[in-house]
């Protein structure tokens, strides 16, 4: 990955920032509002305004902010966002395989490791997974040169009709939705049949060859992505 660890782009607090815009803004690049990243990092409006500011005034710009318009990541600050998702991912990948940590607490743990491990540890922990694709919960994980495939997959909450669907991806932000979807054998790859939805109740699924009915929140359902079995 070229340009790799910007000088002013070293501190935990930068690469959060900049790793949550690029999570919430998409492959296309999309701007992302003020109001989603104080509700992603939990921090105050004010804070959010003064960082995003500093990004964005820095000698190599790490985002193209305008106040009331949103922000979006500049090509340096998404190198560096792709970077850091990549040891992000590979963290958990090699967690959850090599050191058989539950899938609930990958996600806690590679946060704190992630803005520390050289290039070298990361193509060590690379090669002794096979260079993996995809990480324990489903998401791609960016190339060693910063690539990133598009995502083809939609939420579940996206599904109009009865269907049956592979589970994509389960999000990690929650370990209590993730730990009970993981109970009832959603996990990525499993085949999903929708039986059935309610507006206020969620959906109704059977899973994999399973002839056993599962009810699943709204709030659940938002957190996985799907796609079709072709």
């Amino acid at each position: 990955m070229a340009q790799r660890r910007l000088a002013h782009a070293n501190s935990e607090s930068v690469d959060d920032y900049l790793k949550a815009i690029l999570e919430l803004g998409g492959s296309d690049g999309r701007r992302v509002n003020s109001t989603a990243l104080v509700n992603r990092l939990g921090v105050a409006p004010s804070s959010v305004t003064n960082m995003l500011q500093k990004l964005a005034a820095s000698s190599t710009a790490l985002v193209e902010y305008e106040r009331h318009r949103g922000v979006r990541l500049s090509e340096a600050g998404k190198r560096r966002a792709l970077e850091v998702l990549r040891h992000h991912r590979l963290i958990e990948t090699f967690l959850y395989q090599m050191l058989d940590y539950p899938i609930e607490e990958v996600h806690a743990e590679a946060e704190r490791l992630e803005h520390f491990i050289s290039e070298r540890f990361e193509e060590r922990i690379a090669a002794k997974l096979g260079n993996p694709k995809i990480d324990p919960h489903g998401h791609r994980i960016p190339t060693m040169d910063g690539e990133m495939p598009r995502e083809k997959s939609i939420p579940l909450t996206d599904l109009v009709k009865r269907e049956t669907v592979i589970v994509e991806s389960i999000s990690d932000r929650d370990n209590h939705t993730l730990k009970a979807l993981k109970t009832g054998g959603i996990v990525p790859g499993i085949r999903l049949r929708v039986r059935g939805r309610d507006a206020e109740n969620g959906y109704t699924v059977t899973v994999g060859n399973s002839t056993k009915v599962l009810h699943i929140s709204n709030d659940a359902a938002g957190a996985i992505r799907i796609r079709s079995p072709q």
